[in-house]
C-alpha cells in the first residue's frame, strides 16, 4: 500500500512539474492586455474614457485629438470628428454618427 501511495504521489508530482513547464511566464503579455504602442497618448486626446471589447480587450474610447493630428492607434474617424481607436470594424463610432473613413 505505501508503494502504491508513493507511486501515486510521484506521478502528481511529476504532472505538476510538466504542468509549470508549459505555463507561460507570468510576465509574458496576454491578448487582453494592451501592449504600450496600441495605447494612445492621453495626452493628446481630449477624453480618457475606457472600455471592454467582446473579446475582453481594453479600448480608448472615441475621442477628439488636442493638436488636430491623428492620435496614433487610431483606427478610423468618426463623423463627429473623434478619433476611433476600435480593434473590429463592427460598432465602430455607433454613438459618435458612424464611420468617416478608416485609416
Amino acid at each position: 500500500m505505501k508503494r502504491l501511495l508513493f507511486t501515486f504521489a510521484l506521478a502528481l508530482a511529476s504532472l505538476g512539474a510538466a504542468h509549470a513547464q508549459l505555463a507561460p511566464p507570468s510576465s509574458a503579455p496576454t491578448k487582453q492586455q494592451a501592449t504600450p504602442q496600441d495605447a494612445p497618448d492621453e495626452s493628446k486626446l481630449q477624453t480618457h474614457n475606457h472600455y471592454r471589447n467582446k473579446a475582453g480587450q481594453e479600448v480608448h474610447s472615441p475621442s477628439k485629438s488636442t493638436d488636430g493630428k491623428i492620435p496614433a492607434g487610431a483606427s478610423a474617424q468618426c463623423r463627429d470628428g473623434s478619433y476611433s481607436f476600435s480593434k473590429n470594424h463592427r460598432g465602430t463610432c455607433s454613438h459618435h454618427g458612424g464611420v468617416a473613413s478608416w485609416l
